[in-house]
């Protein structure tokens, strides 16, 4: 088995942060972590001479590479380093190429430059920042092999789906004097001897990469010590003081996207705030579920905000005045009145929204990877490309006829202005009857629409374990309802008697200063967000410190980690055991789980994959910080320094608070029971 990390950094370009290179940091990364091979991948750049200086100073395998704007993600090229002149070289022609960090190249650039893309090894960003898109990965197929992802939780998931490329988890590290800390993401590979094509080789079998030395994939190293964790659920025990929080807060600082809940966080002693910040979080779900189910109803609204119907009615009463007044004066014509083109109307300019709209579409679905077998399915790639190109071609030929109406419309437009100087007749007022019709039905479709959706019901539900959380839809009733919406100074008692006739009430709240036009569709309907126990009761005090902590956890789905520092503090054995412990163990099949606790219904309850064990020496009048792991049905925990400690002690100790007092309670539950 090989360590390898194959994106590391040496010199800072424009796609940098700035750092002042360290030989030494480097040296001492190596040795520190045992790596056994690593590729110098400096972005869109390769220096021969510091590659040279770094080979020869480390005693491993060290690969040159580049790592490469391409495509609008990045791209790792490694080369084997036999033909080191030849590949600056052509690493040269990409720094000619890229001088921005919004430069890229593309796969026709690439080829040109490398020629025989099978020399060298290809890992594009996969499951991270910058990641090669679909179709780019798809044209590069033949010569890919794996893909670099972020992290353990983004590892396991693609090995365990067969449609995922070979993952790979690099540090992706930058060297300087003053680093603390090293990343523990490396991968490794079953390898015996390290060449570039037995790399290519081993990166073709998902069986033969692994998050750690000895347990594969089931395992991920967690510190530069080579300390590990299981990618499933682990519990870190210890005495007071030993370490325990220490050692969580240094994993969140290692890792992204993780989801922390601290002790005692969720435990307010003040009721007035744990009420306030209760309300305030339903607030905000309340807002993200009223927008969602209001989304196109918003469309609605904005449809018709802007058509006036007043102005609509005296736009008809004038065209009908003028209409008879021409006619009552047909006598009195001139022969410039008599002219074809006084009272002619104007064309009418074709709105091509929709069939923007439909392009748009299109596009979407010859883009989409997610749902792409279903859609060749139905409609083949090439049936879609060319409907593509007639929608297009047709929006070309309804703007160009357009701008010919505009055209002629405007010489039309000069002519009658010319025309009416020379004459007192009066000419036809022009309108556009279709549009008229058009926004009256709009407005009775607007009213349709608005009173569906002011019928009250539920529009969302979802249940985490004892508790339900139920949306329901419900009609304002008041004006201080809809000022309490708004949530600033202003009145809606003018509005609020006209709200059940949906056009008149708009029009009402256009009247309302402060108001944004954007925000209309909101004083509508309103949104009753409720949490609700088992029994369907809303939940008391202490209930919403339980949901709280199970939200939280359910919300850990969005996350690569879960850390949970002693859940115990606050709240109850049998919630922990019922609620609690069962919900970790479902989230901790997607991602890694690491909980601090001296409680045994959450130490030993719980049935954790992993255990660690943290202990404080003092040494020369000085703290010294050990860790031990094992499984929990090890009989030892060791340290990877290769000392040992019986877990059965450990067990007794931080979760029974020793022998002796475990023997008395069950002595003191026996006599009760009798």
């Amino acid at each position: 088995m090989k360590k390898i990390d194959l994106h590391i950094h040496t010199i800072p370009t424009e796609s940098d942060s700035h750092f002042d290179f360290s030989q030494d940091k480097l040296k001492e990364y190596v040795d520190s972590l045992h790596i056994d091979c690593i590729a110098i991948t400096n972005h869109n750049l390769f220096d021969l001479e510091q590659y040279n200086s770094i080979n020869n100073d480390l005693d491993i395998k060290v690969f040159p590479g580049i790592e490469i704007n391409f495509e609008k993600g990045h791209l790792l090229l490694i080369s084997d380093d036999s033909e080191l002149e030849d590949f600056e070289i052509k690493c040269n022609q990409i720094k000619t190429q890229i001088t921005t960090s919004t430069d890229y190249i593309t796969i026709s650039n690439l080829k040109e430059i490398f020629l025989d893309l099978n020399k060298y090894l290809l890992i594009p960003h996969y499951e991270k920042k910058q990641s090669v898109k679909t179709e780019i990965l798809n044209e590069l197929k033949e010569y890919i092999t794996s893909g670099e992802v972020s992290s353990p939780k983004k590892f396991k998931y693609c090995i365990n789906d067969d449609a995922k490329i070979v993952p790979v988890i690099f540090s992706d590290l930058r060297f300087y004097d003053d680093m603390v800390e090293f990343s523990p993401k490396q991968t490794y590979i079953d390898l015996e001897e390290i060449t570039l094509t037995n790399i290519k080789n081993c990166l073709l079998d998902k069986n033969k990469v692994h998050l750690s030395e000895d347990e594969g994939h089931e395992f991920f190293q967690v510190f530069e010590n080579e300390q590990i964790l299981s990618t499933g659920l682990n519990v870190i025990l210890g005495e007071r003081s030993s370490g325990k929080s220490y050692t969580l807060r240094r994993i969140k600082k290692l890792f992204d996207n993780v989801k922390f809940i601290k002790q005692f966080e969720l435990l307010e002693t003040d009721e007035k705030k744990d009420v306030e910040k209760f309300n305030k979080w339903l607030s905000v779900k309340r807002s993200s579920v009223s927008e969602l189910y209001l989304k196109e109803f918003r469309d609605v609204v904005n449809d018709v905000v802007e058509i006036d119907i007043n102005s609509n009615e005296r736009k008809i009463e004038n065209y009908i005045n003028s209409l008879l007044k021409v006619a009552s004066e047909e006598e009195m014509k001139d022969v410039y009145s008599n002219a074809l083109l006084y009272n002619e109307n104007h064309y009418s300019i074709s709105d091509s929204s929709t069939l923007k709209k439909l392009i748009d579409s299109v596009i979407l679905l010859i883009e989409n990877e997610e749902y792409r077998s279903i859609i060749n399915m139905h409609i083949p790639r090439e049936n879609l490309i060319k409907l593509l190109q007639s929608l297009i071609n047709k929006l070309r030929e309804i703007n160009e006829t357009n701008l010919k109406k505009s055209w002629v419309n405007s010489i039309v437009s000069n002519i009658k202005i010319q025309l009416q100087s020379f004459t007192a007749s009066i000419s036809i007022n022009e309108i556009d009857l279709y549009n008229i019709q058009m926004e009256k039905e709009k407005i009775n479709k607007f009213c349709t629409i608005t009173n569906y959706v002011k019928k009250e019901k539920i529009i969302d539900k979802k249940e985490i374990r004892r508790f339900k959380i139920i949306a329901s839809t419900r009609k304002f009733t008041c004006a201080q309802e809809l000022l309490n919406k708004f949530r600033g100074k202003t009145r809606f008692s003018d509005a609020f008697p006209k709200y059940d006739n949906p056009i008149l009430y708009l029009d009402e709240l256009k009247k309302i200063p402060l108001l944004e036009q954007t925000n209309y569709y909101l004083y509508f309907v309103d949104v009753d967000f409720r949490i609700l126990n088992e029994h369907n009761i809303e939940v008391s005090g202490g209930e919403r410190s339980e949901f709280n902590l199970l939200e939280k956890i359910q919300d850990a789905h969005h996350f690569d980690m879960l850390l949970i520092d002693e859940p115990e503090s606050s709240f109850d054995n049998l919630f922990l055991k019922n609620e609690v412990n069962e919900q970790i163990r479902d989230i901790s099949k997607t991602i890694p789980v690491v909980i601090v606790t001296h409680n045994n219904t959450v130490g030993a309850s719980i049935k954790p994959d992993y255990i660690l064990y943290t202990k404080k020496d003092i040494v020369d009048k000085k703290p010294i910080f050990k860790i031990f792991g094992g499984y929990p049905s090890a009989t030892k925990l060791t340290s990877v320094e290769g000392e040992e400690i019986d877990n059965y002690n450990i067990m007794l100790n931080c979760l029974e608070a020793g022998k002796q007092a475990y023997d008395e309670r069950g002595k003191c539950y026996e006599t009760l029971k009798n």
